[in-house]
């Protein structure tokens, strides 16, 4: 009886616990799902010119002597007093006008990486928007961009971002470093100019549209499926009826419009190219994408980048959500997961050094 009772009292408390987990747990997921309709982002932006000029003073911090180090700094001194200099000149002699018309050019680096949805088009936007909240003609635009493609209207809404870019005044360059393929390269095409890494993936300019279809397996088993319809072709291929080669012959006439769409999209920015030797649906890697006048310059990014740095000042722009508290406590798990496994991982090791 006396065991039976710790039992019970057991189970009690085990069951209390339990629940009270379960209360938690679900308190924390409906406070995300009200933070998360809710959610909130901002504008990020960092100096990538004092960022490079901190690593360069680092390295050389490093690497000089003192004495060398002592000349560089007096002659860092002497340009930044010259500058100063030449600016009083001009304003004295007012060649810099109100507008600011000699100010130092800026350029802006915006980063789109596409999923099949270009669900990135959302922060595109915010990006956008708030660079041409500042940005003016005598200024640039670089957008890192990888995507292998996806929906239409998704990467037309992305294609039609960048085009406000380009309806400013402002040069638009994109860079290319793995891939700007099918969705990818209709929103490449908009740029003022087009560079890429020697073996980026460029191209793709096609359409494709694949489905499963079940209906001889749901026959075999005696199962129907009904589809009701209001309209000649609002169902022209489906998963689960029975398709009609009046049904295919549509929807293959609608692959083939989209394709007319998509190449009268390209020539029209990039009229250098011959659209029906490219707009085949292949591919070409950096090199022969030039040759194909697909792209402009081999170039990465970065170095185009850098040479930025040389005259102008460079600044990243991205927009950041804000976490949810479900997104918070599921990174401090997996950060104190990981913890453990490290320390399981060395104790193992260690056993394994000292046998």
């Amino acid at each position: 009886m006396e065991f039976l009772a710790d039992f019970g009292l057991f189970l009690a408390k085990v069951v209390t616990l339990v629940i009270a987990v379960l209360i938690l747990v679900a308190g924390v997921i409906a406070l995300g799902s009200k933070q998360k309709k809710g959610a909130s982002g901002h504008i990020d932006v960092k100096n990538l010119t004092s960022d490079f000029n901190e690593l360069v003073k680092d390295i050389k911090s490093v690497i000089l002597d003192k004495e060398d180090l002592k000349k560089e700094a007096k002659a860092e001194k002497q340009k930044e007093k010259e500058e100063k200099q030449a600016k009083k000149v001009l304003a004295k002699s007012d060649q810099l006008t109100t507008g600011d018309t000699e100010r130092q050019k800026r350029v802006y680096v915006l980063d789109f990486d596409g999923d099949i949805k270009a669900s990135a088009v959302d922060a595109l936007r915010e990006e956008i928007s708030a660079v041409l909240s500042m940005a003016e003609p005598l200024d640039e635009v670089i957008v890192r961009l990888e995507s292998a493609g996806g929906m239409v209207h998704s990467y037309g809404l992305a294609a039609s971002q960048l085009a406000r870019i380009k309806e400013r005044g402002i040069p638009l360059t994109i860079a290319v470093d793995k891939v700007a393929a099918s969705g990818g390269y209709m929103m490449a095409c908009i740029a003022d100019k087009i560079i890429a890494a020697p073996f980026a993936i460029l191209g793709s300019i096609g359409v494709v549209a694949q489905l499963p279809n079940f209906h001889r397996l749901l026959k075999k088993h005696d199962i129907d499926v009904e589809i009701l319809t209001a309209g000649e072709y609002k169902r022209t291929l489906t998963m689960f009826g029975e398709n009609t080669q009046k049904g295919r012959q549509k929807f293959i006439d609608d692959l083939e419009d989209t394709h007319v769409l998509f190449k009268e999209f390209v020539s029209e920015h990039r009229s250098a190219i011959n659209i029906e030797e490219i707009g085949t649906g292949e591919i070409w890697f950096g090199r022969r994408a030039k040759d194909k006048q697909l792209i402009d310059e081999i170039k990465t990014s970065d170095e185009y980048i850098l040479e930025q740095i040389d005259q102008s000042d460079v600044f990243h722009v991205s927009y950041e959500l804000k976490k949810t508290l479900p997104e918070k406590l599921g990174l401090a798990a997996n950060i104190a997961l990981d913890r453990l496994l490290l320390k399981w991982w060395d104790r193992i090791n260690q056993a394994r050094f000292y046998q």
